[in-house]
């Protein structure tokens, strides 16, 4: 039987290039994608979500939630990396929903209607899982599991020398999920900072003819050229999709019981996720958290899950 899940994200690259799996999957039943801002505004990732969903016109189409602010804003977002619009500068049309539900709501009706059997996979900042949360206290021990991409153990971070950026975005709603009852799995970037995706990628992804395909031929480019103006590297991170990785394929995956927190003020220290690693430690263990991948085996399994959403799609609408 598939698994129920609920995508949450911010599309950016990464985050669509994880939603182009997922949609095609037959391991997974995706119930909703839950828009939240981070890598861009909350209106920008509301509408990327949308955008994506009608671009790549899966067999089942997922419910939809809209995205607003945190309590405290976005410090940060990452259209340095992703394009003005989080997809590169693809622009891509859509169609104005009709029926708006925030986020939080959507997220508190499909765990509610699936008590104990869906996966919640938190791609960005965890605004909308703390807010559902705090709309619903019961939630939590209603979740099947909660797998988070995000924070760091022993590496440095990606937006500051201590945080990384989901956290970074909303460290006061990071704080309230990992501090919550549910099960959660966090993949950080220990992990997931070891797959890095060559130019080659574009040579192993669906033909241009498929709606995948087409979609990501036209998103990825502008990655590889950010990656190589920021940070001088000849390849891009996928944080995200390491992420679904785990949660499709978690015999690949080590993780061990850890007691973590994230830092919510500090000029230097905001975000930062603090693991208690003392020999013999006072807090709690409340989170599993992935310390070790088979590298290899994942990229493979990706490549594969791509390969696989690209033959489940069928002609790119917008190929002439």
């Amino acid at each position: 039987m598939p698994k129920k899940v609920i995508l949450d994200l911010d599309p950016g690259i990464d985050d669509a290039m994880a939603l182009c799996m997922a949609l095609f999957d037959p391991r997974l039943d995706v119930l909703a994608v839950t828009a939240v801002g981070g890598n861009v505004s909350p209106q920008i990732a509301t509408r990327n979500v949308q955008a994506l969903i009608e671009q790549l016109d899966p067999p089942r189409w997922p419910r939809v939630g809209v995205a607003s602010y945190a309590d405290t804003g976005l410090p940060v977002d990452g259209r340095h990396l992703h394009g003005i619009d989080g997809l590169g500068g693809v622009h891509l049309d859509v169609a104005e929903l009709r029926t708006r539900h925030p986020s939080e709501k959507i997220i508190c009706d499909e765990i509610r209607a699936n008590p104990e059997e869906v996966t919640i996979i938190a791609l960005g900042p965890l605004t909308n899982i703390a807010r559902a949360f705090q709309r619903d206290p019961e939630l939590p021990s209603l979740v099947g599991r909660l797998a988070i991409s995000g924070g760091t153990v022993a590496v440095p971070g990606n937006v500051t020398p201590a945080a990384e950026f989901n956290f970074y975005c909303d460290p006061e709603s990071a704080r309230a999920v990992l501090r919550s009852p549910c099960t959660k799995t966090l993949v950080p970037l220990d992990v997931t900072n070891r797959v890095v995706m060559s130019l080659d990628l574009l040579n192993q992804l669906p033909p241009e003819t498929t709606k995948v395909g087409g979609l990501l031929h036209q998103i990825l480019p502008p990655a590889f050229r950010a990656y190589r103006q920021q940070f001088g590297l000849e390849g891009i991170h996928v944080h995200d999709s390491v992420t679904l990785m785990a949660v499709m394929n978690p015999e690949l995956f080590t993780a061990k019981e850890m007691a973590g927190d994230v830092e919510t003020r500090g000029d230097l220290t905001m975000g930062a996720t603090v693991f208690d690693r003392r020999r013999v430690p006072a807090w709690r263990f409340n989170l599993e958290v992935a310390v070790d991948m088979q590298k290899d085996d994942v990229v493979r399994e990706l490549l594969a899950s791509l390969a696989n959403s690209g033959r489940r799609t069928g002609r790119n609408r917008f190929e002439v």
